[in-house]
């Protein structure tokens, strides 16, 4: 599954949301200085001065300490989806899916069109293994932007998790159309083309060939063709395949070398 956790900063509460937003360093400084503007006091009690603590803490990898300063942010100013979006982000990484849900469930009340949270809130679902709740979740990420390959490609995953092969094919394929190096992609088609339920191994190569052509060093995508090539009675081919992928560090292939090659 492919993460996404766009951190949306204090500027862009000016902005509308559902699309995700880069701060550059000016924008950062700019905002600093407006902070130290303010007398201490009065921007203790500002949404904006929590908000910025927990960006910061957020940065540095203390999630609870910005949910801690997120929440205070919402006690302030409930009204602001960013906060929400952000805390939840911050509860993910904390392996916190239910919270995190809650978060960006609030994020989209405020905000329905607020792609990131529909497509984050379908991963915290896909974690907890609510592969229809997150199907559902990807599906409106997609239709607020139609070119959010990742919501595509995760939607994908959640889809070969219920066994809609063809289903998860098709959303990888949109995914590659979107963004042609998804060389993660173009393997994941390979795996399911070898499944014995779609048994199209010369497709399988296919894909896996594709992979690796975008990243050499995929070793997920050699162990698919060398199955591949296992399943059509290239031996010799699979245990090429099967080396390339152990010397990359794949443990499942050692021993298949061993055993077979």
């Amino acid at each position: 599954m492919k993460k996404r956790t766009v951190f949306i900063g204090a500027i862009l509460s000016l902005i509308p949301l559902g699309h995700p937003f880069f701060i550059k360093t000016a924008v950062v400084l700019s905002t600093a200085s407006l902070v130290n503007s303010f007398p201490k006091k009065v921007y203790a009690e500002n949404y904006s001065y929590y908000f910025d603590l927990a960006n910061t803490k957020y940065e540095k990898g203390d999630h609870y300490g910005a949910i801690s300063d997120f929440t205070k942010a919402i006690e302030i100013n409930p009204n602001k989806a960013n906060a929400y979006y952000n805390r939840g982000n911050s509860k993910s990484e904390l392996k916190n899916h239910y919270g995190a849900i809650f978060d960006f469930t609030k994020a989209i009340e405020i905000d329905p069109n607020f792609s990131d949270a529909y497509y984050n809130r379908g991963n915290s679902k896909s974690d907890l293994a609510d592969y229809y709740g997150a199907i559902n979740d990807y599906t409106k990420a997609i239709e607020i932007d139609p070119n959010f390959s990742d919501a595509y490609y995760n939607r994908g995953n959640a889809k070969d998790s219920i066994d809609d092969y063809y289903g998860a094919i098709s959303d990888y394929i949109k995914a590659i159309e979107i963004n042609p190096q998804d060389a993660a992609a173009y393997n994941n088609i390979s795996f399911i083309k070898r499944k014995k339920e779609i048994s199209d191994n010369y497709g399988a190569i296919f894909y896996a060939t594709k992979a690796l052509e975008i990243d050499p060093n995929h070793s997920n995508a050699y162990l698919n063709r060398g199955i591949a090539k296992q399943n059509i009675g290239d031996l010799n081919g699979a245990c090429a395949d099967w080396r390339k992928a152990s010397s990359l560090g794949n443990e499942y292939t050692r021993k298949w070398v061993r055993e077979k090659c």
